[in-house]
């Protein structure tokens, strides 16, 4: 897979990670006193090359023994991919604040779409609730209820904001990852190597929109429940201790298909699309609608988009 000229090489970031595996012999030995600790221990994943080091050769093997392990899993028949980024796109999101009706069921498609644990509930989209006249001059994240509870939405006087991943061009959360963990693509998208993630949190803290969210418990996906259409850096299963997030359903759209949430939106609030090319409908958007991004001042470049129609 392509390497955006933005992201830094693990390889820079790489000295806690190889000091601490220089020293693991001590911890391994102890392992080995203990055969029913060391069959519980994933060797493989933790030994497991970055991916972007990876050859195309050792990206299949990789891809296979995931696979694999999940068949085995789930009985279901899963399909591990790695489709990389198509030259001349940059993905785009656009959401329509004047008709989001706070459903939730762009919420809801996403889960099921990309693997998230029920229980422990992880979502990687929230819908923010708020009085409509305190947005007349602009949102504060603050302000906002994620946890309205209605029986019919929208409510009257209410104004509803999801937010998820913005996908910065100048994204905080890949700047600070210790390992090079997450990094951003050439078409946009913001990744995450869930075998480098340490769980530090990093990311977490520097995320000014609070869309990544931290596996503090074993996550729980049913066999019957998991999607097997899946990409490594993407809706592929997770496991405790790593940090997820939003990833613009990349299993979807690198093969020319939309996000589950925005099939999943009732009322035509999400669009999505190629911001180079003049006449996709993001750009449409953002040339003849009055779009704005969250916190603009922090100069991160969002590729989410937010308008009124």
């Amino acid at each position: 897979m392509s390497r955006s000229n933005d992201a830094k090489d693990p390889r820079e970031r790489r000295t806690s990670r190889r000091g601490f595996l220089k020293g693991a012999g001590a911890g391994l030995a102890t392992l080995a006193a203990a055969p029913s600790q060391v069959s519980a221990f994933d060797f493989e994943s933790f030994f497991q090359k970055h991916f972007r080091e990876l050859s195309p050769a050792e990206i299949d093997e990789y891809l296979e023994r995931l696979a694999r392990k999940l068949r085995e899993q789930t009985g279901k028949d899963v399909q591990m991919r790695a489709t990389g980024p198509v030259d001349g796109v940059v993905f785009g999101y656009g959401l329509d604040v004047s008709r989001c009706i706070g459903c939730r069921r762009c919420v809801y498609a996403c889960v099921e779409e990309n693997n998230q644990s029920r229980d422990p509930q992880i979502q990687w989209i929230r819908v923010l609730e708020f009085e409509r006249e305190r947005v007349t001059r602009g949102f504060d994240l603050e302000d906002g209820d994620a946890y309205y509870d209605r029986e019919m939405a929208p409510a009257e006087g209410k104004v509803y904001l999801p937010i998820s991943c913005q996908h910065c061009e100048d994204s905080p959360c890949t700047n600070v990852c210790p390992t090079g963990a997450t990094w951003t693509e050439p078409d946009g998208i913001v990744v995450i190597d869930y075998d480098w993630c340490i769980g530090c949190r990093y990311c977490m803290a520097a995320c000014p929109y609070g869309a990544r969210i931290f596996n503090w418990g074993e996550p729980n996906l049913p066999a019957e429940d998991v999607n097997p259409d899946m990409h490594v850096l993407g809706n592929r299963p997770r496991t405790r201790g790593v940090v997820e997030k939003c990833s613009f359903c990349i299993q979807r759209v690198r093969d020319g298909r939309y996000p589950a949430c925005l099939e999943a939106c009732p009322v035509g609030a999400r669009k999505f699309g190629n911001l180079l090319d003049p006449d996709s409908e993001i750009r449409y958007l953002l040339e003849h609608k009055r779009t704005f991004v969250l916190k603009p001042e922090l100069k991160t470049r969002p590729k989410f988009f937010y308008f009124y129609g």
